[in-house]
């Protein structure tokens, strides 16, 4: 047995003095936080449990452990692992087993209709020795086949640890000894000194978390075993887990506790078959039983098909396309169908908490009120188009149906809250609108259209008469054209004539430039002929021989920005001279590098360029330079 604390004294002594409030908001917050509920099981076990965890690690106030566990999230592991034992042998008191295989199951199993399945639970199965000793006993019973096609051992425990242990179902060769040979033999297989329970019989054992005291029980059980667990809780809390027991097993069910539990105030649930080895058959409910969600069930069919449609009604319930919550009279919730897990984000542990704890029971919308309104008027009540915004995913519009649930005999069982998606309907309602908005809108462009239309047309005559004035107006135009194309003619001619002209006169200048270019040429001298802003406009071939620079290197360039070797600085003032119309011509004599790099004496002439008429200023100045080679001392 695991998932509950040590053992101590049987007495409960929760609200006594000895337990002060730190304590308490430490099990709060570890139910909170952590999902443990540890407020049902027995203070003295409790508080030295968690004593003692604080002794290890050096704290001895309460307030200052819970601080602990608020920022160290793995001090919680070590702590469940303090207060929860795992206490557990396969064939634990060899005599009850004994008397479970001979006398208890063999009637269970012939009373079982040919085939039908056989249904186990063994809550707080801690490390799994308990599930494999039923399934071994189950299978000497049945044989191996029938094992495997019929049984289905569902073993549970709040211990995340203890589970993955039991899932491997490899064990010591201490955890073994308690098995017999022939069993061990038969039912395990040897692998590097541990023993592994046969995989083909493995598969009908089904492990799974389960908290005895919050969630849900599995329900249609056959037998049920539970040892040596229930001590450790509270009287109270005893009662609600009885109770969830008892709706748990099927109607002829058959429960085995411990050697330390009785269930002597217990007897509207369960009639003991052997007292002393704690085994006990279920009870049919005669009346309500507490207020838990399982306590109140309906009386048992009184035909054995008749629990083949429980079964399906239940599992119609569940898979309803609708979601769906249950809540008793008292505003317990009694059922979560698939569905409504899945929209709100509840889940099977819901089942047997008040209603009113939910976030479902005021978000999306406040149903507290409407439930105690429609059991109050016994009559349905509606909410519509209710937009989930929180606690549902968002953006879905429901339909909210509150029925009240009444018995034959007028008892009102509790409601029925239906959730109807009405989301999609929503948005065709949406998109119908937008749908006849657009038609509107279109059947006014379309009157907006056929008017325009009709002003276009009227338009469209003007500018026909417009394009027949216009037609008239063309032809008008058009003889004024012919006109001007004769005398476009005439001025064509008139033009070509010209054009001869100018071509004879064009010759002419060719050849002007022509005989200009041969007196160029033919002169001694090189000719430079500059612009008013020194700009040389004219380099015949005796300039480029002498000064090594081709007319196309130097025509449009600044004639005192050239490199030629000769000395500009000498010659800049009698340009400026010549330039400003002083009379006569003007001369300089320089030396100079010609372009083999020889000096030379130059004779430098200028002369102002004028043109017909022109006043004193010349317009540019013509420059002819003659030279004399010298040798090294500077004579000829």
């Amino acid at each position: 047995m695991t998932g509950t604390p040590a053992p101590g004294a049987a007495q409960d002594v929760r609200g006594t003095a000895d337990v002060d409030d730190p304590f308490e908001a430490i099990l709060a917050h570890v139910k909170e936080t952590r999902g443990f509920d540890f407020t049902g099981y027995k203070r003295s076990s409790l508080t030295r449990r968690v004593g003692r965890r604080m002794e290890q690690i050096g704290i001895a106030d309460h307030a200052e452990y819970l601080d602990r566990l608020e920022l160290d999230a793995d001090e919680y592991t070590t702590l469940f692992n303090t207060i929860l034992i795992n206490v557990t042998a396969f064939f634990r008191d060899t005599e009850a087993w004994d008397y479970l295989r001979t006398e208890v199951l063999p009637p269970l199993i012939a009373a079982k209709p040919l085939g039908r399945p056989l249904r186990v639970w063994s809550a707080g199965c801690a490390s799994g020795e308990e599930a494999y000793t039923l399934a071994m006993v189950l299978c000497e019973l049945l044989g191996v086949e029938d094992f495997r096609n019929r049984v289905k051992i569902y073993a549970t425990d709040v211990d995340a640890d203890g589970l993955g242990t039991a899932r491997q179902a490899s064990y010591g060769e201490r955890e073994i000894q308690a098995v017999p040979l022939d069993l061990r033999t038969k039912y395990f297989e040897e692998h590097d000194g541990r023993w592994v329970f046969r995989p083909d019989l493995r598969r009908s054992v089904i492990f799974g978390r389960n908290d005895l005291v919050q969630d849900a029980p599995i329900s249609r059980i056959d037998l049920l075993v539970c040892r040596n667990t229930l001590m450790y809780f509270t009287a109270e809390t005893q009662a609600r887990i009885l109770t969830r027991f008892h709706f748990a097993l099927a109607d002829t069910g058959v429960l085995f506790l411990g050697k330390a539990e009785m269930l002597l105030s217990h007897g509207a649930m369960f009639r003991p078959i052997d007292l002393n080895r704690r085994v006990f058959r279920k009870l049919p409910p005669q009346a309500p039983v507490g207020r838990e969600p399982f306590a109140g069930t309906a009386t048992p069919p009184t035909r054995g098909e008749m629990v083949g449609l429980d079964e399906l009604r239940h599992e119609s319930l569940l898979t309803s396309p609708l979601a769906q919550v249950v809540v008793t009279t008292d505003g317990i919730v009694a059922m979560i169908n698939r569905k409504a897990e899945v929209m709100f984000g509840a889940s099977a542990r819901d089942v047997g908490r008040p209603f009113r704890d939910l976030d479902l029971s005021y978000r999306p919308v406040e149903l507290r009120q409407i439930i105690e309104q429609a059991q109050l008027d016994r009559r349905p009540m509606r909410v519509s188009d209710v937009r989930a915004v929180n606690g549902a995913k968002p953006g879905i519009h429901l339909d909210i149906e509150v029925t009240p649930l009444v018995a034959t005999d007028s008892r009102l069982l509790g409601v029925s809250v239906v959730f109807d998606d009405v989301s999609q309907s929503h948005r065709l309602q949406e998109e119908l609108e937008q749908a006849n908005r657009q038609l509107e809108t279109a059947y006014e462009e379309l009157q907006s259209a056929n008017e325009e239309l009709e002003t276009t047309n009227e338009e469209l005559q003007s500018t026909v008469e417009e394009l027949e004035t216009t037609n008239e107006e063309l032809q008008s135009t058009n003889e004024e054209l012919e006109t001007m194309n004769e005398e476009l003619r005439s001025t064509n001619d008139e033009l070509q004539l010209i054009n001869g002209q100018l071509h004879m006169r064009s010759g002419e200048l060719d050849t002007a430039n022509e005989f200009l270019e041969t007196i160029l040429t033919s002169l001694r001298a090189a000719v430079v002929v500059l612009s008013q802003d020194l700009t040389v406009q004219v380099w015949n071939r005796q300039a480029q021989e002498l000064w090594g620079l081709r007319r196309e290197e130097t025509v449009g360039e600044h004639f005192l920005n050239l490199d030629i070797g000769l000395p500009l600085d000498q010659l800049r003032p009698m340009i400026r001279r010549t330039l400003a119309g002083e009379l006569g011509p003007h001369e300089i004599a320089v030396p100079a590098v010609n372009r083999r790099g020889r000096t030379i004496s130059v004779r430098i002439f200028g002369t102002p360029l004028r043109s017909r008429g022109a006043a004193a200023e010349a317009g540019g100045v013509i420059l002819l330079m003659d030279h004399d080679e010298t040798n090294g001392n500077g004579r000829a």
